[in-house]
């Protein structure tokens, strides 16, 4: 999900402070993927004020969407604070939620927000099944390739191990000859595999990197002992973290800061008429309240920030 999904562990999980039941999942026995299912977190419950339509940015939509009535996002509910399901629901919560939602009401359109597997998203975007993506993808090159993306937050990416664990992390190098843990698809994944690439020329033990397809996935076979630490973007470190009751802690600092981007499929106003509205909230301080309820306000941008394709060179 950084760079593919990805802030500091800055604290981002602050604001949802319960206990989580992290580790009820079940899990496949295969190294590559899991299928888990696990008590959602507790979430706050400030409310956010429906966000005014903004003629200007209305505009720009697409008659072929506008015509619809309804903006659909595709997002993975595996990743909180960002966006995860409410306790005992199928309703998708979580800062990238409340945007989809606020963008939405900004261009005069309902949201429909549709809960997909993360690497399934962009495919998904390309075939015309989703309007918009919302789901901590760090804007890459690589992804500029095959989708648009409006940047919106600023985030990093952090490790996390077992409390009391004597190892520790600090960068990606620092995986050589251990396992880790990463869902499916994410930048973190790439990053690691690379990584492991890199340990084997060097004369160094190999990365042995087990994917998961959702982010529970990857935290049991941390919390399990099968992966000695998980890698993932910090504002999800810090509220695994947080929510874990001290079963797990971050291990190094944030590195890899770069920006989240909302995707949208190739050359389509539908990008500028996005952008417009993240800006119109910013404005009139709908995304502050956002950012403030999840916690995530150390990687909140100004207006300045919401750029299209602003992936690093």
């Amino acid at each position: 999900m950084t760079t593919i999904r990805h802030t500091s562990a800055r604290k981002a999980a602050a604001a949802a402070a319960a206990s989580l039941a992290l580790l009820a999942a079940a899990c496949s026995s295969g190294d590559s993927s899991s299928s888990s299912t696990t008590k959602a977190p507790s979430a706050p419950t400030t409310k956010i004020p429906a966000a005014k339509k903004n003629a200007e940015a209305a505009a720009l939509v697409p008659a072929s969407v506008a015509s619809t009535g309804q903006l659909t996002f595709a997002m993975d509910a595996s990743y909180p604070p960002d966006e995860f399901l409410a306790p005992g629901s199928s309703t998708i919560i979580g800062m990238d939620a409340d945007l989809a939602t606020a963008i939405s009401q900004t261009l005069g359109l309902t949201s429909v927000q549709k809960n997909v597997t993360f690497d399934a998203i962009i495919p998904g975007l390309q075939a015309n099944k989703y309007d918009v993506g919302i789901s901590s993808f760090t804007d890459t090159a690589a992804r500029e390739q095959v989708v648009d993306f409006v940047n919106y937050f600023s985030a990093g990416e952090a490790f996390y191990v077992k409390a009391g664990a004597k190892k520790s992390f600090t960068s990606t190098a620092s995986l050589c000859g251990h396992t880790v843990s990463v869902e499916a698809g994410t930048v973190e994944e790439e990053e690691s595999k690379k990584a492991s690439t890199a340990c084997t020329k060097a004369g160094k033990g190999a990365v042995k990197v087990l994917s998961f397809s959702d982010q529970n996935g990857a935290n049991l076979a941390v919390s399990s002992g099968r992966a000695e630490v998980g890698y993932a973007d910090s504002p999800v470190v810090g509220y695994i973290v947080t929510q874990s009751g001290g079963t797990f802690e971050q291990s190094g600092n944030v590195f890899n800061e770069a920006p989240y981007g909302i995707a949208l499929p190739k050359g389509t106003t539908m990008t500028q008429a996005v952008q417009a509205a993240v800006k119109s909230l910013i404005a009139d301080g709908t995304y502050d309240a956002i950012m403030k309820k999840w916690g995530t306000t150390a990687g909140a941008v100004t207006a300045d920030g919401v750029t299209i394709n602003g992936a690093a060179s």
